[in-house]
């Protein structure tokens, strides 16, 4: 069955241009822009550009990644039109529509009690156990089941998208009343990061 991404057309007819005016980003399916940012270290290249356009040099001093992997990984979030080169020809900057509006075409709206993201039997049978109704029921004491609730609720927060706080605690506060505790997890365990009152996604994968 096709897609709902290929139903739409939404990659076959759709053009995008650079708002540097340096050329046309060529166009790209939604499965294409999430998978780009399906890989850890291109997410965390995607994270630091979320906080303001960067050089791949200084990408690389932040996020600890070697120098020209950053610049592959730039060079695949530019082929899906997730980021553009400034005037300099040395400055990126991260254009967050790009995967917001995939994700709206790719699939229908997430639900919050929904296993999705999942990758295997086991861990989607963690997160019904966990969920009932749309809630957390509670969080996992085991690191591991815990991670697997962690996956789904990190799902919630759009890739270059800064939240303030109040904002995040919002979001955890629709499964459950401890949203202080999910948020402590979250950031510990890399899902999000977390800078003078702003959070963003800095791991986890993306909902394909």
């Amino acid at each position: 069955m096709a897609s709902r991404a290929s139903r739409s057309g939404w990659g076959s007819n759709r053009s995008a241009t650079s708002r540097s005016g340096s050329g046309s980003i060529p166009s790209a399916t939604p499965d294409e822009i999430l998978r780009a940012l399906a890989d850890p270290s291109r997410l965390a290249v995607a994270g630091a550009l979320s906080r303001g356009p960067r050089t791949a040099s200084a990408i690389a001093q932040e996020t600890g990644l070697r120098l020209d992997s950053v610049r592959r990984h730039l060079s695949r979030l530019a082929k899906v039109g997730m980021v553009e080169v400034e005037a300099d020809r040395r400055t990126y900057r991260l254009l967050p529509k790009t995967p917001r509006r995939a994700a709206e075409e790719a699939g229908p709206p997430r639900d919050p009690g929904l296993a999705l993201g999942t990758v295997d039997e086991e861990e989607e049978s963690v997160l019904r156990q966990y969920f009932r109704g749309g809630r957390l029921a509670e969080i996992p004491v085991r690191r591991s089941k815990r991670l697997s609730v962690l996956q789904r609720l990190a799902l919630e927060f759009d890739v270059g998208v800064r939240y303030p706080e109040r904002q995040v605690n919002r979001i955890l506060e629709r499964f459950h009343p401890d949203y202080a505790a999910l948020r402590r997890y979250l950031v510990d365990d890399g899902f999000l990061s977390r800078e003078r009152g702003e959070y963003w996604r800095s791991g986890g994968r993306v909902d394909l």
